[in-house]
C-alpha cells in the first residue's frame, strides 16, 4: 500500500483489498449485531451523536461482549486484513460498525506498517464525528508514527488540511505519548491551529495540552502564558484545568 508523504496512496481513495479472515469476521459479526439490534435504543443513540450516522442501539458493553464472540478463534490479523475488516465496517451505515473497526484497529495497530495510514485518514474523513476519531488519532495514527518516525513530517501535513478531523488528528496523535511527546511539535501544532474557528479544534488544542501537562506541567503553563493572545479561552481552559 505505497504512501506519499501526505499521507494518501494516490488521489482514490484506499481500495477494499481481498481478506478470507475478513470474511470470516463481518459474516459472524453483522449476524450478531444484528440480532442484539434495539430500535429505540437506536433512536436515542443517534439523537445523541447529532444524527452523524444511523445506529443499531447496542450498548457499548454489550457490544463488546458481542465483539469478543466474533473474534473468538479467529486468527491473528495481517495488515491487509485490518484494512479490509476496517473498510467493510465503514461501509456499513450504522455507527457500531464503525466502533468495531475502531477497536480492531486498537488492538492490531502493531501489526501494521506505516502503509497502512492511508486507511487511516479515510476513516477519519468518512462519517466524521468525535466519537471515532478521537480514538484513531490517539491510539492508531499515534501507533503508527510512534512505530515509524518517517511519518511525523505527515503529521506536519495534516495539521495544514484544509479538513478539521485531520487536523484535529495531528493534534491528538500524540496523546498517549507522555514522556515521548515532541513538546515542540506539539506547541507548534496548537499554535497552527490556534486562530481555528471551530469548537472541535479548540478543545483538542486544550486537550492535548491538558494531557501533556501531566508529564511537564510547568512546560505547558510557560507555553499557555506566553501564546495566550493567541490561544482561544477555550483551548486556555481547557489545558490549563488542572493546573
Amino acid at each position: 500500500m505505497p504512501m506519499t508523504r501526505s499521507g494518501t496512496a494516490s488521489t482514490a481513495p484506499p481500495a477494499t483489498p481481498h481478506s478470507a479472515l475478513a470474511d470470516t469476521v463481518m459474516e459472524r459479526l453483522t449476524s450478531a449485531y444484528a440480532a442484539a439490534a434495539d430500535p429505540v435504543r437506536a433512536a436515542e443513540a443517534a439523537a445523541y451523536m447529532k444524527d452523524v450516522a444511523p445506529f443499531l442501539g447496542i450498548r457499548t458493553p454489550e457490544r463488546r461482549v458481542l465483539s469478543r464472540t466474533v473474534l473468538q478463534g479467529t486468527a491473528r490479523p495481517g495488515e491487509t486484513d485490518c484494512a479490509a475488516v476496517a473498510l467493510r465496517c465503514w461501509q456499513l451505515p450504522e455507527r457500531e460498525y464503525h466502533y468495531f473497526a475502531v477497536d480492531y484497529l486498537r488492538r492490531h495497530t502493531g501489526r501494521c506498517s506505516s502503509g497502512f495510514l492511508p486507511v487511516v485518514r479515510r476513516l477519519v474523513t468518512t462519517v466524521s464525528w468525535w466519537d471515532t476519531v478521537d480514538a484513531l488519532a490517539a491510539h492508531v495514527v499515534g501507533g503508527l508514527v510512534a512505530a515509524d518516525p518517517a511519518l511525523v513530517p505527515v503529521m506536519d501535513e495534516w495539521i495544514e488540511d484544509d479538513d478539521l478531523w485531520v487536523a484535529r488528528s495531528a493534534l491528538l496523535h500524540q496523546l498517549r505519548y507522555k514522556q515521548a511527546t515532541d513538546a515542540e511539535r506539539l506547541f507548534r501544532h496548537c499554535l497552527r491551529q490556534a486562530p481555528h474557528p471551530d469548537f472541535f479544534i479548540r478543545k483538542a488544542i486544550g486537550w492535548s495540552l491538558r494531557e501533556y501537562a501531566k508529564t511537564d506541567p510547568d512546560a505547558v503553563r510557560d507555553f499557555v502564558d506566553g501564546a495566550r493572545d493567541r490561544l482561544a479561552p477555550l483551548s486556555v481552559r481547557e489545558a490549563l484545568k488542572n493546573l
